[in-house]
């Protein structure tokens, strides 16, 4: 819940400052291929309402901040790509894509192969670095606007939340299932956010501005 109420500060910060400063749309469109290849079983199995309706939500609502910031004016023309630059279909999709096929076929081989499986790995492992192009854009800017940091702060605590779930559920549930990769990708992801949470910290202790160090 915590990444969908991110998702809902973003769509609110671009509802009313009606500008994309500072935020990766970049970003958002891993979000979304993440989405969209991890909820395919959307079509093929029923889990409950609950579950189908949470991930329409996340896959439409990621697309949703996509559109805005690429199409709709007057944000769309306050949308820096320039800043925005990282090459996340060459140096995220692409090796993250590669990755899960050689893992995935290691793992089960050519006879149990499933296309279904590899793209949910294939989103476990982009989703780690999704975030590699926002954390970017906010170096570049330096100075963070008090909603773009708490959208920020609420996606990277969403996966700091899952890691101790993860340990809760390995110390009370009998026969819970370890699944490393996921493990592995979480704990990167968790520390790519840990720089930006000592200064969202910082800032909020000291009640001053959210800045973030210039890098020499």
């Amino acid at each position: 819940m915590s990444h969908l109420f991110s998702i809902i500060v973003l769509l609110l910060r671009l509802r009313v400052a009606k500008n994309a400063q500072g935020i990766s749309v970049r970003t958002h469109e891993l979000f979304f291929v993440v989405f969209v290849t991890r909820y395919l079983d959307l079509f093929t199995t029923f889990y409950s309402i609950y579950n189908s309706v949470m991930k329409v939500i996340y896959i439409a609502s990621t697309a949703s901040i996509v559109y805005t910031i690429k199409y709709r004016e007057p944000i769309k023309s306050t949308y820096d790509k320039s800043q925005d630059s990282f090459l996340h279909w060459k140096f995220a999709v692409a090796p993250c894509a590669a990755l899960a096929f050689v893992t995935h076929l290691s793992g089960s081989g050519i006879a149990e192969f499933s296309v279904m499986e590899l793209l949910w790995t294939f989103s476990i492992y982009l989703e780690a670095i999704s975030i590699l192009p926002q954390l970017i854009v906010l170096q570049r800017y330096r100075e963070v606007e008090n909603l773009t940091g708490n959208y920020i702060f609420f996606m990277g605590a969403y996966r700091a939340l899952y890691i101790l779930n993860w340990i809760y559920r390995a110390n009370t549930e009998k026969n819970y299932k370890h699944h490393w990769v996921v493990y592995i990708c979480g704990v990167i992801q968790t520390l790519l956010y840990a720089d930006f949470f000592y200064y969202y910290f910082k800032s909020k202790a000291k009640g001053g501005k959210f800045s973030l160090p210039t890098q020499n």
